[in-house]
């Protein structure tokens, strides 16, 4: 069998399962939304606390999770979290309390995203490439954005024509029918595996001293600056970025706009996000990690500022929405590319693995604190005046990265 095409084979896989890891809940939360909200009280600081439940979760396995993946194989740890995905989402149509949709969206929601993808497609990409690992990342990204194109529309036609859990239970019947058997039948952890090197190379014999390569001792990756910059100015974004996802159709139909056009803009976002993961990715093997984050922050910024002053303005909207999603899409790859740029594919699942932990206390902050605010104020605003100084927060801990004298 011909093995040189196999690193972009898992780069298609990881685009699968992040289209339905990540996509399925991240992106179609916020369509759920208003919907839930009916059905247990209307509080949307409440339903909020669900998305945190997943969060809480995410970080509490994550360092576990990432010495996982550099330990076993990659088909077993993504297989587990497909399992518990399908579970979460039958259990989602069948709750029946507040409480319930706590535990599940945590437990098997939280710990099955987890698993299933980010953490781990990450890993399976990054331990096939090394020159074009930025690109590699940002392809397999793609999967989310797409993701957010096609299920707003997917999710709001459930919702409208046969409910909330029923969306719910066809999201669980497509994880388990047609997610769970491709990472089964197609998932290969790593290039040694099959005897090839990152990039399609080929492993040289044993008798070649080119891969006689001494040892080297290296500082736990928590003793590293650049780690705690990374976690410090991703966590801010992705703080900013969920609440903005989340927020943004209930935001919409606040005014009166329809689920349909509220979902589009959540459409226009992921498919921005799609060139902004492409394009960010190939950024990454080339420009130096400051000038790639600060595009990203800036496009994100002035997204927000014109959706901000769009709210009553659908087309100003939808363009601060596109400006927005093409900045967002390129926080994943960059991400990732930086990660194995300073620590290498060795201890890449370990770095990333210990940066969810680390992140959480600021990420979890934006969902809840916006849907806080509108039960308060009734209004989205102030929150999202308050996201814009942390967009200015972020690009001043990025001044403090210190690029890596070799590429890893």
């Amino acid at each position: 069998m011909d093995h040189r095409n196999l690193g972009w084979r898992m780069v298609a896989v990881a685009f699968f399962v992040d289209f339905v890891a990540v996509g399925f809940f991240f992106y179609s939360f916020g369509v759920f939304f208003k919907a839930i909200a009916a059905e247990f009280g209307d509080s949307r600081l409440g339903i909020s606390l669900g998305f945190t439940a997943t969060s809480v979760v995410g970080a509490i396995v994550a360092p576990l999770l990432g010495k996982a993946l550099d330990i076993y194989p990659l088909k077993r740890v993504i297989g587990v979290g497909c399992l518990s995905m399908t579970t979460g989402f039958f259990l989602l149509s069948q709750v029946q309390t507040q409480m319930q949709f706590y535990v599940v969206l945590g437990v098997f929601i939280g710990f099955g995203a987890s698993s299933m993808g980010g953490l781990a497609t990450a890993k399976l990409v990054a331990n096939w490439f090394n020159r074009q690992r930025g690109r590699a990342l940002g392809i397999a990204a793609t999967g989310i954005s797409v993701s957010g194109v096609v299920m707003p529309f997917v999710s709001a036609a459930l919702i409208e024509n046969y409910g909330w859990r029923e969306g719910f239970m066809a999201y669980g019947c497509f994880t388990g029918l047609v997610v769970l058997p491709i990472v089964l039948l197609f998932v290969v952890s790593k290039p040694a595996d099959v005897g090839l090197a990152p990039d399609g190379g080929h492993l040289l014999g044993e008798g070649h001293d080119a891969l006689k390569i001494e040892p080297i001792i290296e500082r736990p990756v928590t003793h590293e600056r650049n780690f705690w910059v990374l976690v410090a100015a991703v966590s801010l974004l992705f703080c900013c970025q969920s609440a903005t996802l989340t927020h943004m159709v209930p935001r919409l139909t606040d005014t009166g706009v329809s689920l349909q056009q509220a979902s589009l803009m959540i459409s226009i976002c992921a498919g921005l996000g799609v060139a902004g993961k492409l394009s960010f990715g190939w950024i990454g093997d080339f420009w130096s990690a400051r000038k790639a984050l600060w595009l990203a922050i800036g496009t994100q910024f002035i997204g927000q500022l014109m959706m901000l002053s769009g709210l009553d303005y659908l087309p100003v909207f939808a363009v601060g929405a596109a400006l927005f999603g093409y900045g967002m899409g390129g926080v994943v790859p960059l991400q990732g590319a930086l990660i194995g740029r300073v620590f290498g594919s060795d201890r890449f699942g370990r770095a990333l693995g210990l940066m969810r932990p680390a992140m959480f206390p600021i990420q979890m902050v934006g969902v809840p604190l916006a849907g806080w605010i509108y039960d308060v104020t009734g209004s989205y605003r102030p929150a999202f005046l308050f996201f814009l100084v942390l967009y200015v927060l972020a690009a001043i801990v990025i001044a403090l990265f210190r690029e890596p004298l070799v590429r890893r």
